[in-house]
């Protein structure tokens, strides 16, 4: 099989994921949300490899593509290196910083899949120390994901003059943006994605509505959980389901594998139909596995399920 280039600049982090047994809601008094002062006792702890250039480049690698994680560790990297390591990812260039720990997440999930999530992005600061100039490889597309906003300016401007066609993903760092700044990056992108909420966030922040920001992009995905993802473009509307997951172990992480199923797709030549379908079922496997990294399949595995689910591809 061909292997692909894809850049990937995001986070990479250590994730503390965490299951609570109750809903948030019973134990949040909005009367008094001036004053939170609230501690969840969880049942269940678990360290993993997170981030989302790690993520999203761990099931890329799984669908048989070369993803460059673009990204910066801490001095504590070596357990994350030898993971890639291991599954001959390309660590070239992955930073490390000497001084800082690595990004870490701290993410809660309620019994209703609520999360509420704390991050300390640590050495992820320093990835403005690597450029796209750098990379020897040639990549035919790019994703910038959430990350310091320094860094996100900074990879979609290179990317932009590279000429090289990025999809442009800020997820929870919308709000650490101006709207100038937001706007402009989304002048340089060719792909936007986020989920509902982010989209209206979005949206608010730039005053663009769906249909003005259809002026700057080509294509604009939105996902929606449980009810699949919608894939807009000038000429088209894309309604792709969710398909039924074996069972829900962890909705961490659905997100970072939609898109890399989408962008593998889309690096062999796809239609977004195709993608976005893609997407959806490599989000299945994500769910089904605890954590964002610990889910596992061959690509003639991949290919097998994709059938059972949407039939074969075009």
């Amino acid at each position: 099989m061909n292997q692909f280039h894809i850049l990937i600049s995001g986070s990479l982090a250590y994730d503390y994921i965490m299951d609570f047994p109750d809903s948030f809601k019973n134990h949040i008094l909005p009367e008094h949300i001036h004053m939170l002062n609230v501690s969840f006792v969880v049942d269940k702890l678990n360290k993993n490899f997170g981030g989302t250039a790690g993520n999203i480049g761990y099931t890329m690698k799984l669908l048989g593509g070369d993803p460059i994680v673009f990204a910066a560790l801490g001095k504590d990297a070596d357990t994350y290196l030898d993971h890639f390591k291991k599954l001959e990812m390309n660590t070239s260039y992955i930073r490390t910083s000497e001084n800082l720990f690595t990004s870490s997440a701290y993410i809660t999930t309620d019994k209703d899949d609520n999360q509420i999530t704390a991050f300390y992005p640590g050495a992820g600061n320093e990835s403005t120390k690597l450029h796209v100039s750098d990379v020897t490889e040639k990549p035919t597309f790019a994703i910038i994901g959430p990350s310091a906003k320094e860094v996100m300016i900074q990879h979609a401007k290179e990317c932009y003059e590279a000429r090289i066609p990025f999809c442009f993903d800020p997820g929870q760092q919308i709000t650490t943006l101006s709207s100038q700044e937001l706007m402009a990056i989304i002048g340089q992108a060719t792909f936007l994605i986020g989920n509902d909420y982010e989209m209206k966030m979005i949206e608010e922040k730039t005053g663009w509505d769906g249909r003005e920001l259809m002026n700057h992009v080509e294509v604009l995905i939105t996902t929606l959980g449980s009810k699949g993802s919608v894939i807009t473009t000038n000429d088209d509307m894309i309604e792709i389901p969710a398909p039924t997951a074996q069972s829900v172990e962890d909705p961490t992480g659905a997100g970072d594998a939609y898109r890399a199923g989408f962008f593998s797709s889309y690096a062999k030549g796809k239609d977004l139909k195709t993608c976005g379908q893609t997407g959806a079922v490599a989000a299945l496997y994500a769910i089904e596995k605890y954590g964002t990294q610990n889910h596992v399949f061959t690509v003639a595995e991949f290919e097998e399920r994709y059938e059972s689910v949407f039939g074969k591809k075009e």
